[in-house]
């Protein structure tokens, strides 16, 4: 006997591979969501570490720039110190200048010279006396210019011959006036006792 399949197998073939392709399409999606998903939690967590970096970074920069600003703070205060320190040491000095200014020039003035005044202006001095000679008056500029401590950049002003009574005798001396610029070594020890001592200061400057 002859079997005859009169129902459509062509159809029902081509049902079949559409069953399959929908079924390996929606695998192919779960897949794909699957994975999307896994990509966007580890992406969510690269992101979460990142934030706790990030805000671990911002506390510690916070920190520091508290201590940047105590350095800050302390820097300050110790330049405002180091001003005051040199302000008193300045004023020190200055006070001590005349001292020092006194014991130079006795220092620096030779024989047959005589001092009769010294006036200063800040760091000028003009210095006026009488010398026995003119070599005199040029070896106190030479003492002024190349031996001295304090005195520098001596610069004779006038030196003109006078006669000037010295007692009963009327002597030819030279009048003379010079100018001396002061600058500001650190003071030599015992300078100031030396001055203070009056070591012939009040012989020749009056």
């Amino acid at each position: 006997m002859i079997l005859i399949n009169l129902l459509p197998h062509r159809e029902a073939r081509r049902q079949e591979r559409k069953r399959a392709f929908f079924a390996a399409l929606g695998l192919a999606a779960i897949v794909g969501a699957g994975i999307v998903l896994l990509w966007y939690l580890v992406l969510q967590q690269l992101t979460a570490a990142q934030n706790s970096r990030n805000s671990f970074l911002k506390t510690e920069i916070t920190k520091l720039e508290v201590k940047i600003k105590d350095i800050a703070d302390l820097k300050a205060e110790i330049e405002a110190l180091k001003a005051r320190q040199n302000a008193v040491e300045n004023l020190q000095t200055d006070r001590n200048v005349p001292v020092y200014l006194l014991n130079e020039l006795v220092k620096q003035t030779p024989e047959g010279v005589y001092l009769t005044a010294v006036r200063q202006s800040g760091n000028q001095v003009t210095v006026s006396g009488v010398a026995q000679t003119n070599e005199r008056v040029s070896e106190l500029l030479r003492n002024t210019a190349y031996n001295s401590t304090w005195l520098e950049r001596p610069e004779l002003v006038e030196s003109k011959s006078a006669n000037i009574l010295i007692g009963k005798d009327q002597r030819k001396l030279f009048d003379f006036s010079i100018k001396v610029s002061i600058k500001r070594p650190a003071p030599p020890a015992g300078a100031a006792s030396g001055a203070a001592l009056g070591k012939p200061a009040t012989a020749k400057v009056s």
